[in-house]
């Protein structure tokens, strides 16, 4: 989803890892479908070309809801009618015009935000208890003494603790204007009576950056979880410090990255394309949503060995970046066929508060290709994709990708790529399919890892305290017993397995526990540091980077 000046794909006003698992991937997909790709907020102008049947078309509407209305059996909802009417209508057109009800814009808009009051806590919901995996260093719940492990009963008196709220809920809970204070109860190991802190909430950075640190004296690695209205300084400045300490190389994660602003992903790339070359154009029903956006910078890093993860989660900007990276032969992809996300959304304010997000051009990248995949009249069909993917085969082998021969198009230096379906990686890497197993993706669902590593965390604080991380990362191992013990917790909440199934997932299920105890022990990068161990399509980046013949090879130079 791009959103911003129509030269970006993207909001122009703000309107618009490996495994963080299956549920988080399937969340991002969901919101790369639902957001799209959005352009500038230009007033609404009807067409001329058609007035007559659009006003039949709405006489027809008003009548028919006044006769449900008035009388109709029993009592309707006739706002509920309308917006499922909507929402029926826009799926007839493509999967990613939208309509977004005004009491859901906060929501929607909230994903694209730098920043937000709040208190700042990262949390797990665990048996139905809101449980703090950390609280953000520096923040107001750090400054109040909100801890890893601590459970939270009560935000501002209501009890949330076995209440069935959503993740979404509890977060709108703890969110607030900037300066008002929030009253939490908690629940603390080895505590016999609950805590009660109160907190003035403050603005909290919402970075968009996951991770950036150098692999070893020279390989850099920057994770883009979206395409945010802060994303590109957050970038710069990331990649400004990584040279600074030394980077010569790159490994651009956008694995999972459903898209965001345009004009914040085109500067993005615009700092590896030298030059005054194309980076993305758009093609609409008239000139007046057609564009094109060049590279016009000297960028920070236009020359060096640069790697772009990604996946069938990672979808339109994040397309646009890797679609021009890989056209102009700047970069190696590794990993999977991207999601195909082609289409430019621009974001209509309605009058009751709503917003209509309206497919006004397709976007292509520099070689002339469109990323959209097909879609008919069917939108569960198109929901699926990445599921038929996974049935084809096409997640585990690159010979079961089929792109259609007459969308064969050239790279810079005359390599093939194709369009009409996403981008396709020049380095194929399977899925892990152990990750994405029925047991191990439910163990992650019900929040049973990282419950058992913030115990684990909550024992040994003071000895991890006392160790530096490079020494944990050496030294820690989870032993069988742990393993044990975990499965058994699980088994216990419903997620019971069988001894083989235990034993493919052992390697993942001790690397994962591993990084969430650094998590709460040592902060993000460690937690990185660790889950590469068991990455492999990180493996394979890293390798790719490092391996500069076959860099030259791959990139036809």
């Amino acid at each position: 989803m791009p959103i911003s000046p129509l030269n970006s794909l993207g909001k122009t006003r703000p309107v618009a890892t490996k495994r963080r698992a299956g549920l988080r991937q399937i969340l991002m997909l969901l919101l790369a479908m639902g957001t799209g790709a959005l352009v500038a907020n230009n007033p609404f102008r009807p067409s001329s070309e058609n007035p007559d049947a659009t006003a039949r078309g709405y006489l027809r509407f008003k009548e028919i809801l006044s006769y449900v209305d008035r009388d109709y059996a029993d009592s309707v909802d006739t706002e509920g009618l309308a917006d499922y009417a909507v929402v029926q209508m826009l799926e007839k057109l493509d999967p990613h015009s939208v309509y977004i009800p005004a009491r859901d814009r906060d929501r929607t808009d909230a994903f694209l935000q730098s920043d937000y009051d709040g208190i700042g806590i990262e949390f797990n919901v665990f048996r139905d208890t809101m449980t703090v995996v950390a609280p953000l260093s520096g923040g107001p719940a750090e400054q109040a003494g909100v801890q890893p492990g601590d459970q939270i009963l009560s935000i501002a008196g209501k009890r949330v603790s076995g209440a069935h709220l959503s993740t979404a809920r509890l977060s709108e809970l703890l969110r607030g204007p900037r300066g008002s204070s929030l009253m939490l109860e908690l629940r603390r190991r080895h505590l016999a009576q609950p805590l009660r802190l109160s907190i003035a909430r403050s603005r909290i950075a919402n970075s968009s950056i996951d991770a950036a640190y150098l692999v070893d004296d020279q390989t850099g690695y920057i994770k883009v979880s979206r395409f945010a209205s802060n994303t590109y300084d957050e970038f710069k400045a990331a990649l400004v410090d990584l040279r600074r300490q030394g980077l010569t190389r790159l490994v651009l994660d956008l694995r999972g990255n459903p898209g965001g602003y345009l004009d914040r992903a085109t500067r993005l790339a615009d700092e590896f394309i030298g030059g005054s070359r194309k980076i993305v154009y758009t093609d609409g029903k008239g000139e007046q949503y057609d564009s094109q956006t060049y590279a016009k910078v000297a960028g920070e890093f236009e020359e060096g060995a640069l790697v772009v993860l990604v996946d069938e989660g990672s979808a339109s900007a994040a397309e646009v970046v890797a679609g021009a990276l890989q056209d102009h032969d700047r970069a190696i992809l590794v990993g999977r066929r991207t999601f195909g996300k082609g289409l430019v959304q621009q974001p209509i304010a309605l009058s009751d508060g709503g917003e209509l997000r309206l497919t006004i051009a397709r976007y292509y990248t520099p070689a002339g290709r469109s990323i959209q995949k097909p879609y008919g009249a069917n939108y569960a069909e198109y929901s699926a994709d990445v599921a038929h993917r996974a049935a084809r085969g096409e997640l585990q082998s690159a010979d079961s990708v089929r792109f259609a021969k007459e969308l064969k198009f050239r790279t810079d230096h005359g390599r093939p790529v194709y369009g009409g379906g996403g981008i396709m990686p020049d380095v194929f890497v399977p899925r892990d399919s152990v990750a994405h197993s029925a047991y191990y993706t439910k163990l992650l669902a019900h929040g049973v890892a990282r419950a058992f590593a913030l115990n684990f965390y909550q024992g040994h604080k003071a000895e991890l305290e006392g160790l530096r991380f490079e020494q944990f990362n050496a030294t820690f191992r989870i032993s069988d017993t742990q393993l044990a013990s975990l499965t058994a917790q699980a088994a216990q909440d419903g997620v019971k397995a069988d001894p083989a199934t235990v034993r493919r997932c052992a390697p993942l299920l001790r690397n994962l526990l591993k990084a969430y105890i650094a998590r709460s022990a040592y902060g993000l990068v460690p937690y990185y540091t660790v889950l590469r161990e068991q990455d492999a399509e990180l493996q394979s980046a890293l390798h790719a980077v490092g391996d500069s013949s076959a860099q030259l090879a791959l990139l036809g130079k």
